[in-house]
């Protein structure tokens, strides 16, 4: 698993969206916070991002990155026909961390495709899931010509410690 792949220590934050039914709970912050060394919790308006924390975007809303490098979440309309976006997170990512390393894994659709040349334009590196058991939103990544790093899962945390450890 990719989460569990990384140390406690990691250097950066990481922010996660699932497309989830927004009627519902989701468990997700509690599934993966078991599977990982990392700090896990379900983004609040406001949260100030830290290294080692992963960032779940709650159901029906973006989890957008403020210029002062806090979590904004909002509900302003879908991309893709989805909110919580790919696409939106990647953008503000782009625009106030980069440069920035952007995971496009599993998933129906194109959502995370058209935002990765603001992470290429800004020096970020991208990562496209190989074998995905939805193969929609990787090889819509794919066929951008934009990923740097075409992966099965499990190599994909490794891929990471290496480019935070060659950047910082």
């Amino acid at each position: 698993m990719l989460l569990g792949d990384l140390r406690a220590d990691f250097p950066i934050p990481i922010a996660v969206v699932q497309h989830l039914d927004a009627s519902r709970a989701s468990r997700l912050a509690g599934i993966l916070a078991r599977r990982t060394p990392l700090a896990v919790k379900e983004a609040a308006n406001g949260d100030a991002l830290t290294k080692g924390t992963v960032y779940i975007a709650p159901p029906g809303h973006h989890l957008v990155i403020t210029s002062k490098g806090n979590v904004s979440l909002t509900d302003t309309d879908r991309v893709h026909f989805v909110r919580p976006s790919v696409d939106r997170l990647f953008e503000s990512a782009a625009a106030h961390c980069a440069p920035a390393v952007a995971v496009v894994l599993t998933g129906t659709g194109c959502d995370g495709a058209s935002a990765l040349g603001a992470i290429k334009q800004t020096g970020g590196v991208t990562i496209a899931q190989q074998h995905a058991a939805f193969e929609g939103m990787p090889q819509a990544a794919i066929d951008t010509g934009l990923i740097d790093f075409i992966m099965p899962l499990e190599e994909i945390g490794a891929r990471l410690t290496a480019i935070t450890r060659s950047s910082g």
